[in-house]
């Protein structure tokens, strides 16, 4: 019985063969092409030469469009922050954090290209894959340079991939925020169901209940929306001098109350480290926040072979 059913297995393999090659006669039978190199052991629907000869035009078609996205992706991931500015771009902030000689995945490029309401580059958001101390991490910042890292609805589509992949995979979440909050012209399309903007505080709650460790750095303002993200975190760093953490910025305490107040003495690191204790590390400037990271318990405690 045994040696039956181990004989069944490549008859029916074969017959399946068979039934594939015989469609494939009728239909080469129904071509006037030629087919002058052909496997007739291999099921194919073209024959190499016929790929070389029918489908040059198309290839080097596609191989253009590649190109073309390939231009744009290099001119999206070549933003530089302005010329005299003492923040950091979000691409300089990445570099920083990883691993010397680690690789370096970006992900979703060209995300937020030719929307109804304009290109929105990388979607506003950078976010990447790569080792720090060792350990995979995927990275989401802001990009501060467009809009003031305002979040767009394409942003938070992204933010939710980045969450939706930390989960899949276990990766470290680290969060680099600098950002103004909703792009206000478009807020309703942010927070407008479960599938949006309130979907990235459930996930930041979810990863936490799963071990996964997630660490932010505000390197920037982080107003409304954007202050809930690294007070969910496990840790928190805040840069000195740039990075600031409140629901409303002073302008809006200006008009709610008629104080005049700066962002540092609204809440800046002095405040946060020393007051609220909303973060946990106190970075004299951003080059010294991301080598924090590199002995921060969330990642220096992981299990072995995390």
């Amino acid at each position: 019985m045994i040696s039956m059913m181990l004989l069944r297995r490549p008859i029916s393999h074969l017959s399946s063969l068979s039934r594939i090659s015989h469609s494939m006669k009728l239909h080469d039978s129904k071509d006037t092409r030629s087919n002058n190199c052909s496997f007739p052991h291999i099921p194919s629907a073209y024959s190499i030469n016929n790929i070389n000869e029918d489908n040059n035009d198309s290839f080097e078609i596609n191989m253009n469009c590649y190109k073309k996205m390939e231009t744009i992706r290099q001119n999206v991931l070549s933003a530089k922050a302005p010329e005299g500015s003492k923040k950091l771009s979000v691409f300089d902030r990445i570099k920083l954090l990883s691993d010397d000689g680690s690789p370096l995945l970006y992900l979703s490029t060209t995300a937020g290209l030719n929307l109804p309401y304009g290109s929105i580059r990388n979607a506003g958001t950078i976010t990447a894959i790569t080792r720090i101390m060792g350990k995979y991490c995927i990275i989401s910042g802001n990009d501060w340079i467009f809009k003031g890292g305002t979040a767009f609805p394409i942003s938070v589509k992204k933010q939710l991939r980045v969450h939706e992949i930390a989960m899949e995979n276990r990766l470290p979440c680290i969060y680099l925020v600098d950002s103004g909050g909703a792009f206000l012209p478009l807020q309703a399309d942010i927070y407008a169901d479960k599938e949006h903007g309130g979907r990235s505080f459930r996930n930041e709650a979810v990863l936490s209940s799963m071990g996964i460790p997630q660490i932010a750095v505000v390197c920037g303002p982080c107003t409304a929306g954007g202050a809930y993200i690294p007070t969910m975190c496990d840790e928190a760093v805040i840069v000195k001098g740039s990075g600031s953490l409140y629901l409303g910025g002073p302008p809006l305490v200006k008009a709610a109350t008629g104080e005049s107040i700066n962002s540092e003495e609204l809440g800046g690191a002095d405040v946060h480290c020393s007051i609220s204790g909303c973060t946990d590390h106190y970075a004299p400037s951003e080059e010294y926040a991301m080598s924090s990271l590199h002995v921060s318990r969330s990642m220096f405690c992981l299990p072995k072979g995390y």
